[in-house]
């Protein structure tokens, strides 16, 4: 672990930040900062089937997309320090408290740390843990956690290179996010559900429609369709974009929702691929659904 935060190459980014001294492009150093540690009962329903998700949210991001909802912990760096062991501790908490799964949100950046973490826990859980990532990996950050991830819950953001480029500053976001995700699902395989309908192994596709970017959208549905088998992955289909006032001035087009014609566009084509999975609701795009970061759980 060590080896790899002092040269830290965990994302596409390879700042090469020994982060024992400074922080990485994600903002963060060695130490673990969480945000929070919940049970999120508002994810896709194979996966907060009954009592939700054993959710810890992690701070720091090596996207620091501009019209992040989580901008506060993600951009901001808002964040509690939490040792190895105590992550281990919230992961069997969250068990106790009748989580249907251990989800790790935006954790890139601690991937060896959570290793470490699940090295002490993993064969106590008895719950799946689900990897929830923005999709920006590395092929060999993936292969770190073989055997240690059993969901997959990647995004994939942006298919053209310049509205990658303007809203995370990584034109080359498609390359390494569609290669992640083909190495995600060859890695954990056919979606495979319990008697009770949760997922325990598989891997779910999410994209959230932007504004302004259904073609985009279009192009990533046409890709998943022609690359992903369906018997190996979901597609969740996200209309909750909503503007907040951290929106550069330089992107107008971001300071407004998602209209009904572009998400019903972007759903209809995925129809018409035959792409199976969930497609949210209108009603969803709310500042509501952010979390409150109050380091509760942790």
């Amino acid at each position: 672990m060590e080896k790899m935060l002092k040269n830290c190459r965990l994302c596409p980014r390879r700042c090469g930040i020994d982060r024992y001294e400074k922080s990485g492009y994600c903002g963060t150093g060695a130490e673990i900062l969480g945000a929070k540690a919940c049970l999120h009962q508002w994810e896709e329903p194979c996966i907060s089937y009954k009592n939700g998700a054993g959710t810890v949210f992690f701070s720091g991001c090596g996207l620091h997309c501009c019209f992040c909802q989580n901008n506060s912990i993600s951009s901001d760096i808002k964040g509690k320090s939490i040792t190895v062991n105590q992550l281990g501790d919230i992961f069997l908490r969250l068990r106790d408290s009748g989580a249907d799964s251990i989800e790790l949100v935006t954790p890139t950046h601690f991937a060896p740390q959570i290793i470490s973490a699940l090295d002490m826990v993993k064969n106590q859980l008895g719950i799946p843990v689900i990897w929830n990532s923005g999709g920006y990996e590395l092929p060999e950050t993936i292969e770190l956690l073989n055997g240690y991830i059993d969901v997959y819950l990647p995004d994939i953001k942006y298919y053209s290179p310049q509205v990658s480029a303007k809203y995370s500053n990584a034109p080359d976001y498609f390359e390494y996010a569609s290669e992640a995700v083909l190495k995600m699902t060859e890695q954990v395989g056919k979606l495979t559900y319990n008697s009770e309908g949760g997922l325990v192994r598989g891997t779910i596709i999410r994209h959230l429609v932007l504004p302004s970017h259904r073609h985009d959208s279009m192009k990533i549905l046409d890709w998943i369709a022609e690359n992903i088998s369906p018997e190996n992955a979901l597609l969740s289909l996200m209309s909750q974009y909503t503007p907040f006032e951290h929106v550069p001035e330089n992107c107008p087009e971001l300071r407004r929702r998602v209209t009904k014609m572009e998400y019903n566009s972007v759903v209809r084509h995925a129809d018409e691929l035959g792409l199976k999975g969930f497609m949210q609701e209108k009603t969803s795009a709310s500042a509501e659904y952010v979390p409150d970061f109050d380091f509760s759980g942790l």
